[in-house]
């Protein structure tokens, strides 16, 4: 070949390939799925900017202007909000989702990942943990197939569930699995052992080790003890994540204790549901905030969630001294029977006002007329005083009972919310408005935390923006729990995506009506699957087990 050929030829060459160049710019480029001209809010907490979405397989393949892009499915997004999937930092859907794995009351305000596992977790279990569970089951009746935490989270993912799910291990359950309900220190054999539980549901996916350190039997548990654990957790790169001993009276030195296990331990740690309960102690927010902030301001790397109501929710039983309380539940039924136990109980109860008290779940049908009563009420129907009624209720029906306690501040729920490191959680099942959810009246907070956020704090008060409000639902508890691909919209991250009309969002949810569905939220994907459709669920199950930065192959 010449060399003017040789010269021809790359001519040749090169003209080839801008006409290719071009001709590709000219043809459309296929995808699964384009969201049309919505606002994005990447995650990030920076200002929206219009644009388009594509989704390809689990993953956001693009975004920016596709005009010559098209999707198999195309949804119009004009007017509304595009953002990453929002992340339930507490939800208690463990049970639930086995009962209905299309988490409604949870994909309706856009949760696309529940975190599970308060102090408690579905594993490591026992054979006499399994039968005790078994046996203490209600309206929701399965199997336990599972023995590891790892175990039963592919279990969910495999039996189908709309959202995604991760789990801390429970520093109670690895307790109750080598110790029972004992009041004493572990042993250095027994905490040895329960360091190794904690490394295997590392390995195996969870994203942490959590304490509820107010339950039996968490305050058994000491200081070291928990600083252990969590350590364990710091090795696989794990939270420690707690409900603090007290949020009432000893909030301070319970704030402390958290710092110093943060400190001894190397883990991230998170506060659960952040708060300072009874009249008396509201005011202690500000020094609470000062703590942390502290902490943070030192180099540690220490958050907190909450959810977005001034009542809490928790068992009848709350208010029983420890003592009260030991062991399993059926040696508490026991110990309430005894009348001399009760006569000292009535002395040392520290309750808070019975008129502040709604009950709203009983386990016999036989009780459940008296649902949406408060205490007070019950115990002047009964002619009995307030402890005592509590303590026949507990008797009668066989359980803890749930509350609702109205003992917080609106004032410090505002406040709260505006903290920058503050994320969100619902503390509660992901139900529906039909039976057997029913059969009982969660806190509205099962159906609004998250709509209530975009709706009341954003929209109606401005107490911070949008797109603040959507980074601590995404980005930032995804961040803190090191989730891989989660989080943002950005190419390559997984497509966990919500389509909502920030003007509409709401929660209908109410104390005397909590069964209803939050409005506004027009389409959610799940790894690139369409979970919720123009506001009605489709019926897809394309959740995933999550799995933690510790996981191992």
């Amino acid at each position: 070949m010449t060399s003017i050929d040789k010269i021809k030829r790359v001519y040749s060459l090169a003209l080839s390939s801008v006409a290719i160049l071009l001709l590709g710019a000219c043809s459309t480029v296929q995808h699964d799925i384009v969201i049309r001209g919505g606002t994005v809010y990447d995650g990030s907490g920076s200002a929206p900017v219009v644009a388009d979405l594509a989704i390809d397989g689990d993953r956001v393949s693009a975004i920016g202007d596709l005009s010559r892009h098209r999707g198999k499915t195309e949804v119009d997004a004009k007017g509304l909000a595009v953002s990453p999937g929002f992340i339930n930092m507490l939800s208690w859907a463990n049970t639930s989702l086995i009962q209905d794995g299309r988490s409604m009351s949870d994909v309706y305000q856009g949760v696309t990942l529940e975190v599970l596992g308060e102090g408690n977790s579905m594993g490591p279990l026992n054979p006499q943990m399994k039968q005790e569970a078994i046996e203490r089951q209600n309206d929701i009746v399965f199997d336990i197939s599972w023995t590891s935490l790892g175990e039963y989270l592919q279990f969910m993912e495999d039996r189908g569930i709309a959202t995604n799910i991760a789990s801390f291990v429970g520093a109670s359950t690895v307790r109750i699995h080598e110790m029972g309900y004992d009041e004493r220190e572990a042993s250095p054999e027994e905490l040895k052992s329960m360091v190794q539980l904690v490394y295997q549901a590392m390995r195996e996916g969870a994203v942490g080790v959590s304490s509820s350190l107010p339950y039996i039997p968490a305050p058994y548990a000491s200081t070291e003890e928990l600083t252990t654990l969590a350590r364990a957790a710091a090795d696989h790169d794990g939270m420690y994540i707690s409900h603090i001993r007290s949020e009432g009276d000893e909030v301070f030195p319970a704030v402390e204790e958290f710092l110093t296990i943060v400190r001894g331990s190397g883990a991230r740690g998170e506060i659960y549901h952040l708060k300072v309960s009874q009249k008396q102690n509201w005011d202690k927010l500000d020094q609470v905030i000062a703590m942390i902030e502290d902490a943070r301001n030192e180099g540690l790397p220490v958050t907190a969630d909450m959810y977005t109501y001034n009542a809490s929710s928790t068992g009848l039983n709350i208010d029983l001294p420890n003592w009260a309380k030991q062991g399993n539940h059926d040696e508490r039924i026991a110990l309430l029977r005894d009348p001399a136990i009760r006569e000292r109980v009535i002395a040392e109860a520290n309750m808070i006002p019975p008129e502040d008290i709604l009950l709203v779940n009983f386990r016999s049908e036989q009780l459940r007329h008296l649902t949406g009563k408060t205490l007070a009420e019950v115990a002047e129907m009964r002619g009995t005083g307030p402890v005592e009624t509590a303590m026949d209720l507990i008797i009668e029906d066989n359980s803890r009972i749930g509350t609702v306690r109205f003992t917080m501040s609106e004032e410090n729920v505002r406040k709260k919310i505006t903290q920058p490191w503050m994320s969100f959680c619902s503390d509660s099942g992901s139900v529906a408005p039909e039976p057997p959810f029913t059969n009982s009246q969660p806190h509205p907070r099962a159906y609004g935390s998250f709509a209530r956020l975009l709706g009341k704090y954003v929209r109606e008060e401005k107490i911070l923006t949008l797109e603040d409000a959507i980074h601590r639902l995404t980005s930032l508890p995804a961040t803190n729990l090191k989730l891989d691909g989660r989080g943002k919209l950005e190419p390559g991250y997984y497509a966990d995506v919500v389509v909502f009309d920030p003007q509409t969002i709401s929660d209908l949810a109410t104390f005397e009506k909590p069964h209803q569905l939050a409005t506004g939220m027009q389409h959610v994907f799940v790894n690139g699957e369409q979970v919720l459709q123009n506001g009605e669920h489709t019926g897809a199950m394309p959740g995933r087990f999550v799995k933690g930065p510790g996981w191992v192959k």
